[in-house]
């Protein structure tokens, strides 16, 4: 819950017997939650323009699911492939409650309508309808601007701390802080799978039976706001219950010393970088004068630090006089492929522009896979008669744009790849697509 409801219970210390905690149960089961780039903030849309205006949004009886849960690498819009403490989406165009917020981390401004911050700054909401990016104002600099909203958390609240994991599976836990060079003690607290409005203090130990493992402590809500992990010392927030325990052990398995660390999270939305960074591989593959034939986001490897590398050069050949011609019976992603590919076996750098505009539709929708609902043989009619797909849910309508021109039925009329990674590049900025068919870019 994003408002935690403080109580005014002091610290108590019973004058019972000290005990040693026993973890929680090690029979909690396994979360299969994952972050998803998606829906939640994860839809795609460019940064909003400064005109754009609406209200604040009310936090005060919301709840959020800040964390993915599992390491795998997915491309665009799958699992995460690294942890980090990184709200999920705020829902936009309510009014009151929480308007000031905390930076989370360092950011440095793509564009001039972005504010650069440092970590620990603090922002006035002053809109939050634009989804991913938020217009706010620097209470330090007085200066207005958009920021990422999953770079930020509602001041003094829980998703403030740096020791604050959210809905963190207990694996996923114990895989982070058993990295290799973390030390016993570091820890971080998370939201507990089984108990509802509960929470879960995980703590890296080391015994000489187990060696590096990691133990696990259940803190627990009362019902007039306090929070305890045994009923003997109970504290009026989480904040204070942390505080306790990184100066005494006082029966854990160790006391609290460094917070797990975290990566900076991707800026949500278009995940530019990625996107630009295909066009500006087959842009290379455009003036090595060869054509790929393959192009999909299943054909796309993608590693830490989101770096993307075009790959599957199964059908890739080397074209002269500008075309390739298919052998008979040769198959191809029909889906993915231009019609004049599909239907006559003519293949140029043009029919991989069309299949980057099926990619296109692949990153913005999350995976979904194209013409949803149809069968090859109805693609290829429908196509052909001159059906294309339609905007995509949270599609921003220049990038609509910029797909229908990589689908023009003319190979002529469709742009270069030259043009969509410089288009792709200053996206951030660009509000229309400036090519104009049949121009010689």
């Amino acid at each position: 819950v994003l408002d935690l409801i403080m109580g005014c219970i002091k610290s108590k210390e019973n004058k019972s017997p000290a005990i040693k905690y026993r973890p929680e149960n090690t029979s909690e089961p396994v979360s299969t939650s994952a972050s998803h780039y998606g829906a939640e903030p994860t839809a795609a849309s460019p940064c909003p323009s400064s005109s754009a205006k609406g209200t604040a949004v009310n936090f005060s009886s919301l709840s959020m699911t800040p964390f993915g849960g599992s390491s795998g690498v997915t491309p665009f819009g799958g699992t995460s492939s690294s942890f980090s403490v990184v709200p999920s989406s705020y829902p936009a165009g309510l009014t009151g409650g929480v308007t000031i917020f905390v930076a989370l981390y360092d950011y440095e401004a793509r564009t001039t309508e972005d504010l650069s911050f440092k970590k620990g700054e603090r922002f006035q909401i002053i809109n939050n309808t634009e989804g991913d990016w938020w217009e706010a104002r620097s209470i330090a600099t007085g200066k207005n601007g958009y920021i990422p909203s999953n770079y930020v958390a509602p001041a003094d609240s829980i998703q403030a701390e740096e020791w604050y994991f959210g809905k963190m599976g207990r694996k996923d836990a114990e895989r982070l802080l058993l990295n290799p060079g973390n030390q016993r003690g570091i820890f971080l607290v998370r939201e507990s799978e089984t108990t509802k409005g509960a929470y879960s203090l995980s703590i890296r130990d080391w015994d000489e039976v187990r060696g590096d493992n990691v133990k696990h402590y259940k803190i627990r809500k009362l019902d007039n706001g306090g929070y305890y992990i045994t009923t003997r010392a109970q504290f009026d927030t989480l904040q204070k219950l942390v505080k306790h325990y990184t100066e005494h052990a006082d029966g854990l398995c160790h006391k609290l010393t460094t917070v797990c660390p975290t990566v900076k999270p991707q800026t949500q939305g278009l995940a530019k970088d990625a996107w630009e960074i295909i066009a500006d591989g087959m842009a290379y593959i455009e003036r090595m004068n060869y054509i790929h034939r393959d192009l999909r986001a299943a054909n796309i490897l993608v590693g830490e630090n989101l770096v993307c590398k075009i790959a599957d050069f199964g059908l890739a050949r080397l074209i002269e006089d500008n075309e390739y011609t298919a052998r008979q019976g040769a198959k191809f992603p029909i889906k993915w492929t231009a019609p004049e590919a599909a239907l006559y076996g003519r293949f140029t750098i043009k029919s991989d522009v069309w299949s980057f505009g099926i990619l296109q539709t692949e990153l913005v929708t999350k995976g979904r896979v194209p013409y949803p609902g149809m069968v090859n043989r109805e693609v290829l009619e429908q196509v052909d008669r001159g059906y294309r797909m339609p905007c995509p849910q949270g599609c921003p309508e220049s990038l609509h744009d910029l797909m229908n021109q990589c689908w023009k039925k003319d190979p002529n009329e469709r742009p270069t790849f030259e043009y969509i990674q410089s288009f792709l590049e200053d996206y951030f900025t660009a509000t229309e697509p400036q090519y104009q068919p049949g121009e010689n870019l």
